[in-house]
């Protein structure tokens, strides 16, 4: 006979349940209490005597706004920028190769889904989902500075401070998607004799396909602004032209480089719009093909 589903409320007549669920209420009003005692805390710490803005920052904020205004369209400055969001993509999808080539083995082990045996399940996730936590512990910015330091301003350093947070992100994510794909499917295939792996490929992969490729899409809209980011420590890409454009006050210089920035965004959430909406159409063509 099946047991109560997860989420549903225990009925008195289950011993200690009640008292169990008090308990946990109380957890959550204690986290709750706490959480809001340190925004209150934050914001009476906060200095709201002095102003906002300094002295000259209207008249900076001005300039800014001009630059966006008129952005210098000149060759010289159109070359570069196209030189610089090369860069900045090269970046962003080697960085995102070598955090894939990380991400996908520790997802699958954080996941749990391809090992039925129960303490090998749980020490595969255990560790896994440990490892993840790790990589992502730690910001791309400054495993950049860590790189930098350690091999100099090469496109490596780029490369792999992007990768190491980035796979234990997407490894998480991806763990989750595999763990949260309806069980229906999943057991038809086992009641057939199919083994994990087999489940895993025919199962689980086709019903989170869509959810894994938009993911790794929004991750790459993020590699790209990351490796733009790059460049504030010293490594060549748009973040670099732009740092170098307000260093010398030329604001519709650093205007150029944002808005070829802005516009490679765009053209990634266009292209991942549309790859989504075919995978999602085609998940749905092969359900009802075999239905």
């Amino acid at each position: 006979m099946a047991g109560p589903a997860p989420w549903s409320l225990p009925t008195p007549g289950k011993g200690g349940a009640l008292a169990s669920l008090r308990r946990r209420l109380n957890g959550r009003h204690a986290l709750s209490v706490i959480l809001i005692g340190a925004v209150l805390w934050s914001v009476l710490s906060a200095d709201w005597t002095s102003g906002l803005i300094h002295g000259g920052g209207w008249a900076a904020l001005g300039d800014l706004v001009s630059g966006f205004a008129q952005p210098d369209l000149s060759g010289e400055t159109l070359g570069q920028a196209a030189k610089a969001a090369w860069i900045t993509v090269v970046y962003a999808v080697a960085g995102l190769s070598v955090a894939l080539i990380m991400a996908v083995p520790l997802a699958l082990l954080a996941s749990g889904t391809l090992v039925r045996h129960r303490r090998a399940r749980l020490w595969g996730v255990s560790v896994s989902r440990t490892v993840l936590s790790l990589l992502r512990a730690v910001h791309e910015l400054v495993w950049a500075w860590l790189f930098v330091a350690a091999i100099g301003l090469s496109p490596f350093a780029a490369i792999f401070a992007l990768a190491i947070p980035y796979a234990g992100i997407l490894g998480r994510i991806y763990a989750d998607f595999l763990v949260d794909v309806p069980e229906a499917p999943l057991r038809a295939l086992r009641t057939g004799g199919a083994g994990e792996s087999v489940v895993l490929v025919y199962g689980r992969l086709p019903s989170a396909v869509a959810d894994l490729a938009s993911y790794t899409f929004y991750r790459f809209e993020c590699g790209l602004r990351s490796a733009a980011i790059m460049g504030f420590v010293g490594l060549s890409g748009l973040g670099f032209q732009i740092q170098l454009s307000l260093n010398d006050l030329n604001y519709e210089r650093a205007a150029t480089f944002l808005f070829v920035l802005f516009g490679l965004i765009a053209l990634v959430e266009l292209w991942s719009t549309q790859l989504r909406r075919r995978l999602v159409l085609g998940v749905h063509r092969g359900q009802g093909v075999t239905s």
